[in-house]
C-alpha cells in the first residue's frame, strides 16, 4: 500500500477545471518530485492534498484512507505537512516562534536544537522576526518548521525558486539528507538537475493532466517530454 495516493484527481478553481484526473503516488520513504510549467497544475495538487483546495471528484489515499474531504488542520494531525511556495514566515513573529508554531514533538525526531543544528545561521537570527529575513533565510525557516511537525509526509512548493546557486545546493544538500534518513516527500520543483539528482521518482504535469511518469534517468533520456513540456 503506497503512503498516498491520487486516484482521477478533479479539482476546480469557481467553474475552471485545474486538475483533470490527476494520479500519483508516492511510497514510504520515497521523494518524488512534480515537474511542469507555470500553471500546468502543481501547486494546486498540493492544495488539493492539504485541503486547501478539495477536489470536486477522485480520492486522495493517505495509508488507504481516503482524506480527500477532510480539513486542512485534520490532515495535518494525520501526518502531512507543506512548506508553501515562498515560505510562509509569519513577518511578526520571530525565527524561533515561526520555527516552533506547529511543533509536534516526537521520540527521537526533530527538535529545535537539531534544526539549529542543521541550520546554523538560523540560530544566529533566531530572536529576528520574519519579515526581516532574507528569502533564502524564510525558506530554511519553512523547511524547519516542516521537520518539527515530524510528519511522516512532507510536501515542498519549489523551496529553491529565486534563491541564490549556494542557498539551492544547500537545500538540495538538505533533501538528500533527508531522503537518505527515509522521509517521504513529495517536492515540487522546476530546478531540472535538483529533481534529477533527489528524486526516486518523477511526474511531469502539463495542464492538469499527468503526461509522464518514471524514474530520473528516464525522464533524463526522453528529449521529447523534456522539450515539449519542460522547455529542455
Amino acid at each position: 500500500m503506497a503512503l498516498l495516493e491520487l486516484e482521477n484527481l478533479q479539482t476546480f478553481y469557481g467553474e475552471s477545471h485545474i486538475l483533470q484526473g490527476v494520479n500519483l503516488r508516492v511510497e514510504a520513504g520515497q521523494v518524488v518530485c512534480l515537474l511542469g510549467r507555470n500553471g500546468a497544475g502543481k501547486t494546486t495538487t498540493l492544495n488539493s492534498i492539504m485541503g486547501f483546495a478539495p477536489p470536486r471528484a477522485g480520492r486522495v489515499l493517505l495509508r488507504g484512507q481516503d482524506i480527500a474531504r477532510d480539513a486542512p488542520e485534520k490532515i495535518a494531525r494525520r501526518g502531512v505537512s507543506i512548506v508553501p511556495q515562498a515560505g510562509g514566515v509569519f513577518p511578526t513573529l520571530t525565527v524561533r516562534e515561526n520555527l516552533l508554531f506547529a511543533a509536534q514533538p516526537r521520540k527521537d525526531g526533530w527538535t529545535l536544537e537539531k534544526i539549529f543544528a542543521r541550520m546554523p545561521a538560523l540560530r544566529a537570527r533566531e530572536n529576528s522576526r520574519g519579515g526581516q529575513l532574507s528569502g533564502g533565510e524564510r525558506q530554511m525557516v519553512a523547511i524547519g518548521r516542516a521537520l518539527l511537525t515530524n510528519s511522516e509526509f512532507i510536501m515542498m512548493d519549489e523551496p529553491t525558486e529565486g534563491l541564490s546557486p549556494l542557498l539551492v545546493r544547500e537545500i538540495e544538500t538538505i533533501l538528500s539528507e533527508l531522503k537518505a534518513a527515509g522521509q517521504a516527500i513529495l517536492l515540487v520543483e522546476e530546478n531540472f538537475s535538483m529533481a534529477l539528482h533527489v528524486a526516486d521518482y518523477l511526474y511531469v504535469m502539463n495542464k492538469g493532466r499527468i503526461v509522464f511518469d518514471g524514474a530520473p534517468s528516464a525522464l533524463a533520456g526522453d528529449e521529447e517530454v523534456r522539450a515539449r513540456y519542460l522547455g529542455l
